[in-house]
This record gives C-alpha cells, structure tokens and sequence, in this order.
C-alpha cells in the first residue's frame, strides 16, 4: 500500500473564536513541539491568528507529511506542509508487540484516547510517538525557511484533528488506521509459546494495578440525577421490638434525618455549575460534626447528648450552634478561637477601622488579640483570619454571635449593637 493509499483529507474547520486549539493533553504536546521550536514567535502569533479565523483549508494527512492551502489576510493562498519522520518498520513491531500485551492500549485507541501510560510505554520501547522539538519541519512556497504563519497555522489546526482522533498522528508516523488495527489483531490472536522452563503460565486478564491505569477507557458516566423536592423520609424505629441495649431509637431517627438532609444538601451542591472547579472542603473535626448535627434542632436529651460528647455544656453548645448557623466552620473559629494578628493584618484592621466612621463618631474600643470590644457597650468587633469582621453582643454574661461575617467594621458594629437585624437562629 502506498503513502498515497494511506492519505485522509479532513475537510476545513470552521473558525475556532473564543476557544482553545488543543483540549486533550496529546494535543496540546503537538502544540508544544511547534512553539518551543519555531524560531520567530510572531510567526507561531500569525499562525495562530489564521487558523482561528478559518483560513486553513482540507488537511491532508498522510505518512510523513500533513498539507493544506493556507490563505493570508489579503486572500493570498500558499501551500504549507509540515513534516514528521515516520518510524522504521523495527519502531512498528516493538510498538505493536507492546500494544498487545495490553489490553487497555488497544481500547483506549478504539475509544479515540491515547492515555499517559500508552505513550510512555511506547517511549519505554524506544518508540516516541509525539514530537519532541525539531521534529515538526516546515515547508511553505512562501519561501520561508522556519515555521511561517501558514504552517504555524496548520499546525495549530491539526491539533484540533488530533483531539478528535489520535489515529491521525499513528498515520503521520507510517501506519493507516485498518492497517495498524489489522496487524494488532493478527497479533493478538497468535497462540502463546509458553517455555518448557516456565512451570506457571502467566494468568489470564490483568493485574489491578493495570486494570486501574486503564480506567478511563470505561464508558461515559451516566446523565447526571435530577434533584428531588427534598431529602428523603427515613423509616420509622417506633416498633412493637424493644431496642438493644444501648441503642436509642429517637437518637436513630434524628441522625438518620439529619444524614438524609446533608446528603440533599451535598447533592444538591454537586450538582451546580462549576462544583468540580471548587476546593475540597477539610474534613470537619468530631467536636465540629457535633455542632453541625445540632443546628438540626433535636430534641434536648440529644442536644444533651451532642454538648456532652464534644466537650461543651448546654450554653456552649447553643453559642457553637448560633455561630454555625452564622457562617459554619469559619464562624464557629472565629467563636472558639483567639489569635494574635500578625502585623500587616493588623494594620489593615486598623485602616478600616479608622475610615469606617467620622473622627467625632468613632467608638472608642478595647483590643485584645483580634477582638476590639466597645467601651462601655456590649458589643464586640471580631477580626477573622480570612479578613472579616464578626459581629458579636454580650448575652448574660457571655459574648454570643449577633450576625454573619461583613466586610465593613461599622456595619459589623450595628449587628452586634442591634441596629440591623440578622439572626438565623430564630424560627
């Protein structure tokens, strides 16, 4: 079979405006091969502005070579080619021989993937795949002896090629798709020589460590669910059955609702745009978890429960579960917490405490660490490490969250004063 036999022509793209060339990571390592070895940046620069624009044609990909008509601004058309050393025949058989010897290569091809795992092992075999740089050469009747715009532009719509279907870098390296496919089988299905010194053949299927590396070659996940009106009703322990000793039937049901309520809470967040981008929340402390159950308004003897496991009395418990409810782990610090501002904190806190009221209406407050407390009120200011100011009012005897965290000290002061109301702990 000649190159020629071998050829695919991929008609023109359309213009590719507001996104990227390369979306797989294959792709973007062809892209890397061009910019690390292209001598004039700007040319990489016009390239790409081309073929953004849609001013590549069909691409013709074959052995060795790719090509298309290239247009300038002023509709001036050039042929561009790019070049890519094909590998020896001896390339191809360790290339297949290691390809047969997993499974999980052969299917990800199949699936048009071409995972990490594959293209270092085919390095491992001596055979380089990708291009390294210098390996993408240049040809344009331009006359240019570097990458120009034209071929810069090919390059960069070849890439989006490559994403649609890794085969088209195998048939730059030498080998057609049926061809390559072919071969594999005729491999695959040779009968094993097992050696007479050997007196344990090799098992059948694969070992975890492979069958994980291939994982991504299973098939797409489901739609994802739709989210129901609310948690679900955990089934009711009130029984004829008397409960084990130790078990308490009503301390059961509430955890059973509480835990249906967090997961609807944590799907329902799952499922809104731009969750996967989010950082992972730290796991929350035994003592914290407490708190967190008991914002779920249980019973007292639960309540009472929940106090005596996380260290708290019943007052204790109530402020941890107002600061909760205020701003969750981050309140529930600022509460239990006392820290010494460092320096530059500090003077920022300063600034805005200085800018928030007029010289003849500034409170007069008392620091320590990072509470201001005002004189002769109860009402306190506490800075968070994060920057924000809690409110917080005196309540016999002890200082209680009064509001969510805000920006502006003085508006801070008002919550904690009882000027603005915000309490979420009501109702």
């Amino acid at each position: 079979m000649t190159d020629r036999d071998k050829e695919r022509t991929f008609a023109a793209l359309p213009p590719a405006h507001g996104r990227g060339f390369a979306q797989t990571w294959w792709g973007l390592a062809w892209l890397q091969a061009l910019e690390d070895a292209a001598l004039d940046s700007q040319q990489v620069k016009t390239g790409r502005r081309l073929a953004r624009a849609g001013a590549v044609g069909a691409v013709s990909v074959r052995p060795g070579r790719i090509t298309a008509v290239v247009q300038d601004r002023d509709g001036t058309a050039h042929r561009a080619d790019v070049l890519l050393q094909e590998l020896s025949g001896e390339q191809w058989d360790r290339f297949l021989d290691m390809a047969v010897e997993r499974a999980g290569h052969i299917a990800a091809l199949l699936d048009r993937d071409m995972p990490p795992h594959l293209v270092e092992d085919a390095a491992a075999a001596g055979v380089e795949l990708l291009p390294g740089l210098g390996d993408l050469e240049a040809e344009c009747d331009c006359e240019a002896w570097d990458h120009c715009g034209h071929t810069a532009a090919l390059c960069y719509q070849t890439a989006r090629l490559l994403d649609q279907d890794p085969f088209v870098l195998l048939l730059m390296r030498g080998r057609d798709e049926h061809t390559l496919l072919e071969e594999l089988q005729a491999r695959g299905s040779a009968p094993a020589q097992e050696s007479a010194e050997t007196p344990n053949p090799r098992p059948e299927g694969m070992s975890a460590v492979e069958a994980y590396a291939v994982g991504d070659i299973l098939p797409p996940l489901p739609a994802l669910p739709v989210l129901p009106e609310g948690p679900g009703k955990p089934p009711s322990l009130d029984t004829e059955a008397a409960p084990a000793p130790g078990v308490d039937p009503a301390a059961l049901e509430f955890l059973a609702a509480a835990t249906a309520a967090e997961a609807y809470r944590l799907l329902s967040e799952a499922l809104r745009p731009g969750h996967g981008r989010r950082a992972v929340e730290a796991e929350l402390t035994p003592a914290q978890d407490a708190v967190r159950i008991a914002a779920g308004r249980p019973e007292s003897a639960i309540a009472q429960r929940l106090a005596d496991g996380s260290g708290r009395d019943a007052r204790e418990l109530e402020l941890s579960v107002r600061a909760w409810r205020y701003g969750g782990v981050a309140a529930l610090s600022v509460l239990e917490e006392e820290w010494t501002v460092e320096p530059e904190s500090l003077a920022r806190a300063r600034a805005a405490l200085e800018s928030a009221w007029d010289d003849d209406e500034r409170p007069r407050m008392h620091t320590a660490h990072n509470r201001w407390s005002a004189v002769d009120a109860t009402a306190q200011l506490r800075l968070g490490r994060d920057g924000r100011w809690w409110p917080y009012r005196k309540e016999r005897g002890l200082w209680s969250p009064a509001g969510p965290a805000v920006g502006d000290p003085a508006t801070a002061l008002a919550l904690a004063e009882g000027d603005l109301r915000d309490d979420p702990t009501s109702g």
